[in-house]
């Protein structure tokens, strides 16, 4: 296994034991406290933190693997599985924004919104590891295109805003309807990157479905 795939199976297991300290700590009864005046909790700060550690790595694998042509099957398989338990997981968490701060997030509208959101780019998630499954079968490697990249950009960026309760923006829009802020039209623009990518894939890669290489 050469570095770039070192790190992305490192990322793997980040996004793993993240999970289990978000699952291990809603057990725990506490209400974490905000950080000064800034809004922003404690618990989502740490999660945005180690969110974008983990981001970070999905550039740093890529980066690598291009400079030095180590790119190979095993990394094209890999590195969409981490960045969707990456996104995923946290697109789920975000689901449940009363975990830990009870004044965080609770505009009932744009929650309703944001899990219609979830399920979409959950779902296209889904449906396109279907795709590549069917494709491993037939030792067909799909790899990411742009079109995946750019969602996946997308959601790194929406996902840290939203833990971080819409900051910096919330300077200016925080008297804004919750669904209308900054973050929030990030987090659409994602999901619609989202199930455009998704339409994308299944179209190129159709053939698939059909049986044939």
């Amino acid at each position: 296994m050469n570095l770039p795939n070192k790190i992305t199976v490192t990322r793997i297991v980040m996004i793993i034991l993240m999970d289990i300290a978000i699952f291990v700590m809603a057990f725990i009864p506490f209400t974490a406290p905000d950080l000064g005046n800034s809004g922003i909790n404690l618990v989502y700060f740490i999660i945005a933190i180690l969110f974008v550690v983990a981001a970070a790595t999905d550039c740093l694998d890529g980066q690598i693997a291009r400079r030095c042509n180590l790119v190979t099957d095993l990394g094209k398989f890999l590195d969409p599985i981490a960045d969707k338990l990456l996104n995923d997981s946290l697109l789920i968490f975000l689901l449940v924004p009363q975990a830990y701060a009870p004044n965080q997030r609770a505009d009932t509208m744009f929650l309703t919104i944001l899990a219609v959101c979830v399920i979409i780019m959950i779902g296209r998630d889904l449906i396109v590891d279907a795709l590549r499954l069917i494709a491993v079968k037939k030792n067909i490697v799909i790899a990411a295109n742009i079109f995946g990249k750019a969602k996946t950009v997308l959601q790194m960026i929406a996902i840290p805003m939203l833990l971080l309760n819409d900051w910096p923006f919330s300077y200016f829009d925080s008297s804004w309807p919750q669904a209308l802020q900054i973050s929030s039209i990030v987090f659409y623009l994602a999901t619609a990157m989202s199930l455009i990518s998704g339409i994308i894939y299944v179209y190129q890669n159709r053939v698939v479905l059909k049986g044939t290489k």
